[in-house]
């Protein structure tokens, strides 16, 4: 793996030796930012950035990403000016979503706590990241939707009245109302997917004591079967009703942007009613669904990353975490001290340390 002016690395070459790599290394010295370079590598997305001028090193006028994958090179270069630019084996692909495939990841990080307690966002930020392993198309789907919210906002902030330019709308209303869709099928069958295997695991993570449910809940009123000609007319049909509310507030008020994803225990929704340690096993419970499922659907497990998420879990949540993981995953994991894992798994693993964005080999039995 190579990384060139991206974030704090401004030149690093990073051979994986072993299965599991972990990376040790004080808060802020750069080790998160080498699991976003692979996170962004394998899924185009990075849980921890906006845009993509945050992921290019200060004075710089490009960040590159590369890492070879079985037979293929993969190479992502993010550009001030010009936007990405993605090359598979040297080639430049038309199409981003082209890179995703030799690199399936899933990552897991101390952000992700906040999943279950956080705002609806973050639930579809999960939900979507999922559904980008299962379909890499679904990455050019997010960005069209995207777009098109912003371009149908902007023309509602000019003063848009609703006797005005009715054809423009009813235009943008379809091509709504087509990717919103899409988008809407996409979550819910990714996440009738994930239900049984997550509440298999959190029944496994509790000792059998608690009883997980996800539920979909679209941000349209979607009836009847999983079809996307019906689907389509009737997301047409609500935002044709809620034209003259949405021009008055400014925003669209109904679609796939304001999903959310119910997570209930016992019945009970948990951000209300589960303890923090509920809470946090409901998380490990999703993680270890959403990897399951995407090496049942592709035949092999993807790379895992853990961000620092040992030092916010209790010690029975980390074991159990390591437990799962087993010897099965190949996994890069971010740590401040070495001593969170045991001494089996440190000697199964490669272990560097990072220092202000330089990566240094730890010798077999350093800490």
């Amino acid at each position: 793996m190579e990384l060139h002016h991206f974030r704090n690395y401004s030149h690093l070459t990073l051979d994986l030796e072993a299965p599991r790599l972990l990376v040790i290394g004080a808060n802020g010295e750069g080790k998160s930012n080498l699991l976003e370079a692979v996170e962004l590598l394998g899924s185009l997305r990075s849980h921890r950035a906006a845009n993509d001028q945050d992921l290019i090193e200060h004075g710089q006028p490009a960040a590159r990403i590369l890492a070879r994958c079985g037979d293929d090179q993969l190479e992502l270069e993010l550009r001030r000016r010009g936007g990405r630019l993605a090359r598979r084996n040297g080639k430049a692909l038309e199409r981003q979503h082209d890179l995703i495939g030799p690199l399936r990841v899933v990552g897991f990080s101390a952000l992700d706590l906040e999943l279950v307690r956080g705002e609806p966002a973050l639930r579809r930020h999960w939900l979507d990241r999922v559904v980008l392993q299962l379909e890499p198309v679904y990455s050019e789907l997010l960005r069209r939707y995207g777009r098109l919210l912003r371009q149908r906002a902007h023309l509602f902030k000019r003063g848009l009245g609703a006797d005005q330019h009715p054809d423009l709308l009813d235009a943008f209303d379809q091509q709504m109302a087509l990717v919103g869709t899409r988008l809407h099928r996409r979550r819910r069958r990714a996440l009738a997917r994930l239900q049984p295997l997550a509440a298999a695991w959190q029944q496994h993570l509790s000792g059998g004591k608690e009883r997980l449910e996800l539920v979909y809940q679209a941000g349209s009123r979607l009836d009847g079967q999983e079809e996307e000609a019906p689907w389509r007319e009737a997301l047409s049909e609500q935002l044709r009703g809620q034209r003259a509310e949405e021009i008055r507030l400014g925003h669209c008020l109904v679609g796939p942007h304001r999903d959310e994803i119910g997570m209930l225990l016992a019945g009970q929704p948990a951000r209300r009613y589960g303890s923090a340690g509920q809470q946090r096993t409901l998380v490990l419970a999703l993680k270890l669904a959403e990897l399951e499922l995407v090496r049942q659907l592709w035949g092999q497990p993807p790379l895992l990353l853990l961000d620092d998420v040992l030092a916010e879990l209790d010690a029975q949540r980390q074991q159990l975490l390591l437990e799962a993981v087993g010897d099965g995953h190949q996994c890069l994991i971010s740590a401040t001290h070495v001593e969170r894992f045991g001494a089996g798994w440190a000697a199964r693993s490669q272990l560097v340390n990072v220092c202000g964005g330089a990566v240094m080999p730890i010798p077999s039995g350093g800490a």
